[in-house]
């Protein structure tokens, strides 16, 4: 399938458990970011420097209030030496505010940066999606793509989150660092091996925590598959008294989402563990080192253990934050695949051509899928006739009737209009002012009305009474459509689908069992005033009945042998 790579998921997954792999997601995601959102990146980057620097400077204007006498690195250049101790607990109050307001700040601007973010990848997935070629989407599962519009994107969402919080404890390290190698130089020498083991505990586990997270992300397309339709499944369960089988094969999935999520917990638990343990031993060498060090000033101390005890917090959630990414890592990939969905070509035309009354000669169309392929062609399609297509299920209808409505390009076009051979982009452009209706459609729209007015906006309420009418459909506009005390049959959900057919006038309708929910007589009459209200119009219907050719012009017949015919009918 043209746009899905098998196994391009799972070879950028497992790269992610290295530092190239984690370096490719990183700019993966800041790509996805446009220009505005970078600069708003770069404000909230600011102000968590600004609050990471005020939060250093509260630790160090705490050292004289715990150890009186204790100077300050910067007295008498920046802190006057002679102020007392009410001067310097309102200094450290209000450096302690400022840094609680900025960090604040931040976090509201993070917070937004999020939600936008999260909504971005929805819009442009869901785009994406809505200007895809039909072809690769018909490969696709709709669970899984009803996975990656959802709950997929959270997990994104949850990562680009974690890039966030990396930004956040990469300033604050930063400058902790920084003033406590300015407070006191000698004392920092240990800080290049400690960096070196939250590095390495940064690392522990990455590899499970990736594989986990690529199993979460299926198991969640598992657990959709058994949500899917829920009513129609129960029904198909129940009638068979699969009710234990069912709750066996939901409580196994779920048992797979309990396991996964538990086991990133429990993975993020045990990187926290090992990094406080190397922050509580980093701690301890330190004080040992003092006390065996001539010259080391106890301020000084007490101000390095506040600036690195500032940074405990921030390794535990750098070592989550790392987590996360990974975690994202699977979900992104998702994503990426189908944002490499390939869109369908709209029409070149800058205005729609009219359908000529002599129709469109076909001289032979090839589509393929299904294998090997089907061939139809030597009929004549004219606006106002009803063309019925029948064969066996499987056997192509579907893909033929996509071609026929300008969505998938065929292997081979063999089509003229008024002698004039013309290409399939060109046949596009006659029929772009379609419709399409199929079995399974329902409408998602509040009310009747909404539905109608989706299809028609500027129906007057007297034409949206009349088209129900006409479809047989004795509704109320204001009718909910999920509303279980007002809820409409399947043969009523298609009489309300038809109704926008009409209203939209169409040049190219199809109709793809569309009427399979109604009965033989009801069928009859609702087609028959389809085609009453569209005379300029070409019908193409997908039926299995028999009794539909008494309204047709040709009848179509896919099979090994193609045949089209016209029918006699009585009056015709």
């Amino acid at each position: 399938m043209a746009g899905f790579e098998p196994g391009g998921e799972r070879l950028t997954v497992a790269s992610a458990t290295s530092g190239a792999g984690l370096h490719a997601l990183l700019r993966s995601l800041v790509a996805t970011l446009p220009r505005a959102d970078r600069w708003r990146i770069a404000v909230y980057v600011a102000l968590s420097l600004a609050a990471a620097l005020a939060g250093a400077l509260a630790a160090i204007l705490l050292v004289p209030l715990v150890q009186p006498g204790a100077r300050l690195p910067f007295e008498g250049r920046w802190f006057p030496a002679s102020i007392g101790a009410g001067g310097r607990t309102a200094a450290f109050t209000g450096v302690t505010a400022a840094f609680a307001l900025l960090r604040w700040q931040a976090s509201r601007l993070g917070a937004r940066l999020t939600g936008r973010y999260g909504m971005r990848l929805r819009c442009q997935v869901h785009a994406r999606l809505v200007a895809a070629d039909i072809g690769p989407l018909a490969d696709a599962s709709s669970a899984e793509i009803a996975n990656v519009l959802t709950y997929n994107t959270e997990i994104v969402v949850q990562g680009f989150s974690a890039l966030q919080q990396l930004l956040v404890a990469g300033v604050t390290a930063a400058i902790s660092l920084s003033l406590a190698f300015w407070v006191s130089p000698p004392l920092l020498l240990l800080a290049p091996p400690l960096g070196i083991l939250a590095l390495l505990a940064s690392r522990f586990h990455g590899r499970e925590q990736v594989e986990v997270s690529r199993r979460y992300v299926a198991d969640m397309t598992r657990l959709f598959w058994h949500s899917e339709d829920f009513p129609r499944r129960l029904r198909h369960v129940r009638s068979f008294g699969r009710e234990d089988a069912e709750s066996d094969s939901w409580s196994e999935v779920s048992a797979a989402l309990a396991h996964g999520y538990a086991r990133q917990l429990e993975l993020i638990a045990s990187g926290r563990l090992v990094l406080e343990l190397l922050a509580v031993g980093g701690i301890a060498v330190l004080f040992l080192l003092a006390q065996g060090w001539h010259g080391i000033d106890r301020g000084a101390l007490i101000a390095v253990c506040l600036l690195l005890g500032r940074l405990l917090p921030y390794l535990v959630s750098t070592r989550q934050s790392l987590q996360q990414m990974r975690s994202a890592a699977p979900a992104f990939a998702l994503w990426q695949r189908y944002m490499r969905t390939p869109g369908a070509v709209a029409p070149a035309a800058t205005t729609r051509p009219t359908l000529p009354a002599c129709g469109i000669h076909v001289g032979r169309i090839h589509v393929s899928p299904p294998l090997p392929g089907i061939d139809f062609g030597d009929l004549v399609m004219r606006p106002g006739e009803l063309v019925l297509i029948r064969g066996d299920s499987g056997i192509g209808k579907s893909s033929l009737v996509d071609v026929l409505a300008g969505m998938a390009r065929p292997v081979v076009f063999d089509v003229d209009i008024q002698g004039r051979r013309i290409d399939y982009d060109a046949y596009r452009a006659y029929v772009a002012h379609g419709a399409y209706v199929s079995q399974s459609v329902r409408p998602w729209q509040a009310t009747i009305g909404d539905c109608l007015r989706w299809a028609a906006p500027a129906a007057t309420d007297e034409e949206l009474h009349g088209v129900l009418r006409d479809v047989g459909l004795d509704k109320r506009l204001e009718t909910a459509l999920h509303d279980n005390s007002s809820r409409l049959s399947g043969g009523e959900l298609q009489r309300l689908l038809l109704a926008q057919v009409i209203l939209h006038e169409p040049t190219v309708a199809v109709l793809d069992e569309a009427t399979g929910a109604l009965d033989a007589a009801s069928e009859l009459a609702v087609l028959s005033a389809v085609k009453r209200r569209l005379p300029r119009a070409l019908l193409l219907v997908v039926s299995h009945r028999e009794g539909v050719a008494v309204l047709a012009d040709h009848c179509v017949t896919i099979g090994p042998t193609f045949r089209s015919i016209v029918p006699s009918r009585a009056g015709a």
